[in-house]
């Protein structure tokens, strides 16, 4: 990402065959740092028709979170506006969907601490966008946001409102199964509002209007009053917002940096009123799935699997996008468990920590690994119980091959098991060595000469084991050498044992 933050494309949209490709790297870039990884995370995403001023916005949103300890956070008469890539004009500037690098770590009033997350998407309906393209990359943004704001010019029209079907249907069968409201907040932000003397400014005029645009009339359309009636059980939270018109210069100037000198008062005002409003650390809210928060990792399982069901020529059902939140949902419970494993071993056994006795940490891991599997279990999910036991199977299986690595890697520690292999060899240097000069001194000249060579070979060896482990080469040797050493110490201690048993029966019988 570089020193500086910016915008960072983590979804795009090929114009020629419509398809939409995640980058993960850069995803992860975002998400992944290890000081937010583990943070309950606020997902704010704004949504809606192309050069209606979404990355503008958004700017004002990132000049408050910089500087919401100032008073006065909006800046200066003269000062540009700096953060994602906006201008005026007709073209769209933002295509797919974008994140700002930096993450803010935002304390709450209750003392906890949250990541606050801002997302950027392409303007909808411009010319080279299908109607699936549009509808693809605002159904992602909801259902990662946990505040989706509906940037909308001066009214809320019937497809607008269309444009929350899918959400409707797929919210009845989330329901079915969670019980839960499957989305939060939704802001319908209705920007160059004309008509203060009906509906005045701000949240309270926004109120009043959109509770009066989603009446349901006998004269509409059925799948309109569907709509209505089921949009508020979709979302926890539903409110409108109506903003003045910025004003002309900011409209038609091309040289308009986003200075507030060319700014309409009004439209100001209502920027101190809005911006607080969704970005106060107590009205921040955290992102929801099936009634547990998400952390920054788990939300790029979310993404992962959400860009999956709509690679499709058609838009998916509603059951695909239930399925997709509950593989995502099992994905993020297996990624934490995992997460409290590898934190518990390394606290045992990682990094410079000394040596673990194997008995110790075969004990730790066994309970650690309980604890884990109850993690897991004890996480709210979706799919129904053999849906998740696939998930179980598969942590169990990746915890298993992380206890092997740990185990390893702890017996590297062990001194002796290090050395092991130019010990053995040299106790059997000495012992050749001593029983060549014991049987030339009884006459038994050749067997001494052949334990002589059983000495060089055995020095040969020591002096090739060393200098594979100096230079790296010839590996393969290198490992016979050593499972040659670790036969001869396996027969050794079985010799010893027999004998040490042996003698412990006689003293027995001899009591």
């Amino acid at each position: 990402m570089g020193s500086d933050p910016g915008p960072v494309q983590i979804v795009t949209v090929c114009k020629e065959d419509h398809s939409f490709a995640l980058d993960k790297e850069a995803l992860g870039r975002v998400l992944l740092a290890p000081e937010i990884r583990d943070k309950h995370v606020v997902v704010l995403s704004v949504a809606g028709a192309f050069r209606k001023g979404k990355s503008f916005l958004l700017d004002f949103m990132l000049r408050y979170m910089y500087r919401k300890n100032d008073e006065d956070w909006l800046g200066g008469d003269e000062e540009p506006l700096t953060g994602f890539s906006w201008r005026g004009g007709s073209e769209p500037e933002t295509t797919g969907i974008q994140l700002w690098s930096e993450v803010f770590l935002v304390q709450k009033s209750d003392g906890t601490e949250v990541a606050v997350l801002l997302m950027d998407t392409q303007g909808a309906f411009d010319n080279q966008s299908t109607v699936k393209d549009c509808a693809t990359i605002f159904a992602l943004s909801t259902m990662t946001s946990s505040m989706q704001i509906y940037n909308l010019s001066q009214n809320i029209q019937e497809d607008d409102l269309q444009q929350l079907q899918l959400f409707t249907e797929y919210g009845r069968l989330a329901m079915d199964e969670i019980f839960l409201k499957p989305f939060q907040s939704l802001m319908f932000l209705i920007r160059d509002w004309s008509f203060p003397y009906e509906y005045g400014y701000g949240l309270d005029g926004g109120s009043e209007f959109l509770d009066k645009r989603l009446q349901v009339k006998e004269a509409q359309h059925e799948e309109l009053q569907t709509v209505r009636e089921h949009i508020h059980s979709c979302f926890t939270n539903i409110s409108c917002f109506l903003l003045p018109h910025p004003g002309l210069k900011v409209a038609t100037s091309p040289s308009f940096q986003g200075q507030l000198s060319d700014v309409a008062p009004e439209f100001k005002e209502e920027l101190r009123s809005l911006i607080p409003t969704l970005l106060h650390p107590d009205k921040l809210a955290e992102k929801e799935i099936n009634g547990n928060k998400v952390t920054c990792r788990g939300l790029v399982e979310f993404f992962k699997a959400y860009i999956k069901i709509y690679q499709g020529e058609d838009l998916p059902h509603p059951k695909s996008m239930l399925l997709a939140t509950a593989e995502a949902n099992n994905l993020a419970a297996v990624a934490a468990a995992k997460d409290q494993y590898y934190k518990n071993m390394e606290k045992i056994c990682g990094g410079d920590l000394p040596y673990v006795a194997p008995d110790s940490l075969d004990e730790k891991h066994h309970f650690f690994f309980r604890e884990s599997l109850h993690a897991f279990s004890s996480t709210k999910k979706m799919g129904g119980q053999e849906f998740c036991d696939r998930y179980q199977a598969q942590l169990e299986t990746e915890l298993g091959e992380m206890w092997q690595s740990f185990s390893k890697y702890n017996e590297s520690k062990n001194v002796f098991s290090a050395f092991r292999t130019p010990a053995v060899l040299f106790v059997l240097v000495c012992f050749l060595y001593v029983l060549s000069g014991v049987l030339l001194f009884i006459g038994l000249s050749t067997i001494a000469f052949a334990c002589d060579c059983a000495v060089g070979l055995a020095m040969i060896a020591m002096l090739t084991w060393a200098f594979i482990r100096y230079s790296g080469q010839y590996r393969g040797v290198g490992g016979a050498i050593d499972q040659a050493a670790g036969v001869m110490l396996e027969q050794a201690t079985v010799v010893l044992n027999k004998s040490r048993g042996t003698r412990t029966a006689e003293q027995k019988k001899s009591s």
